[in-house]
């Protein structure tokens, strides 16, 4: 009876654990897929920015998301979450469309984007520090949030 009991136990905190840590593999998938976009994006106005404030924004970017991608890497590796190499879905449409853009035009849609885009990440980071995921996961959307909003008040700046 004791034998059914516990194994009873286990099943019932792995299905209770289950949710959490797809939660957990979801928020970090969704960061990595972020900060890959995020490079790519700020690569993209680095070449065709109209603007040199527009080509800080994007170099800011590229240096600030391959950064937040190397914290973050590891974290995912040790929670057994799978690296995603590609860009978000959203963003993905975006970088098309910019690509077809020149001028201020370019610089007024960056912006926009990114501007909608950094609104969106710092709440899904700031759910995350307030989740009940492993520490180290909560940690690095705690470490990365400064540098989100910092980058949501350049983009809200774009001329």
């Amino acid at each position: 009876m004791r034998r059914v009991l516990g194994i009873l136990g286990c099943v019932a905190a792995v299905a209770i654990a289950a949710p959490a840590m797809a939660d957990m593999s979801e928020f970090m998938t969704r960061a990595i897929k972020g900060d890959n976009s995020e490079s790519r994006l700020g690569a993209l106005a680095v070449r065709s920015g109209h603007s040199a404030q527009v080509r800080r924004f994007g170099a800011i970017l590229v240096s600030d998301h391959d950064k937040a991608r190397r914290q973050a890497v590891p974290v995912a590796v040790r929670h057994h979450v799978a690296v995603p190499s590609a860009m978000a879905d959203e963003a993905k449409a975006e970088y098309a469309k910019l690509q077809r853009m020149r001028g201020a035009a370019f610089d007024r849609e960056f912006g926009r984007y990114m501007v909608d885009d950094h609104r969106k990440d710092i709440a899904d980071f700031e759910k995350e520090v307030a989740s009940r995921d492993p520490a180290d996961v909560r940690a690095i959307a705690r470490q990365t949030l400064p540098a989100l909003r910092r980058h949501l008040a350049a983009a809200r700046a774009i001329d």
